[in-house]
């Protein structure tokens, strides 16, 4: 059942995440990667309030298996990240690329501890 989880989440997961690059960059019109950016982060502050849920007893064990695992890790991408990234820099945009390495792990970061915090509280 486990894996059934996972794939059901990330079969959800994976075009949602199009979708919400797709949106992002139609709307901003730009060859900076936000919409890669927004994915990550939007889907780090997910798992981390399911991270935080969990672990006061909010959220099940099948719910971070189907939405933390599959769906959230089929959204958000790394490797989307690092080769836009790369082709930034590749590009001799370097200030560009210096920004969203910073301007994604950060936030990213920052997302998911917020959302321990708040998934905590608001399960507790």
């Amino acid at each position: 059942m486990t894996w059934f989880l996972v794939a059901l989440g990330a079969a959800l997961g994976a075009p949602a995440r199009y979708l919400t690059d797709r949106a992002v960059q139609r709307r901003r019109g730009s060859a900076f990667p936000l919409g890669t950016l927004v994915v990550n982060v939007a889907g780090s502050l997910v798992f981390g309030v399911l991270v935080g849920s969990a672990d006061s007893g909010g959220a099940s064990v099948d719910l971070v298996l189907l939405a933390g695992t599959g769906f959230c890790g089929a959204f958000t991408t790394y490797s989307a990240f690092a080769f836009e990234t790369f082709r930034l820099a590749e590009d001799g945009r370097t200030v560009a690329a210096g920004v969203n390495a910073l301007g994604s792990v950060l936030p990213g970061l920052a997302a998911a501890a917020a959302g321990v915090v708040l998934g905590t509280h608001l399960f507790a």
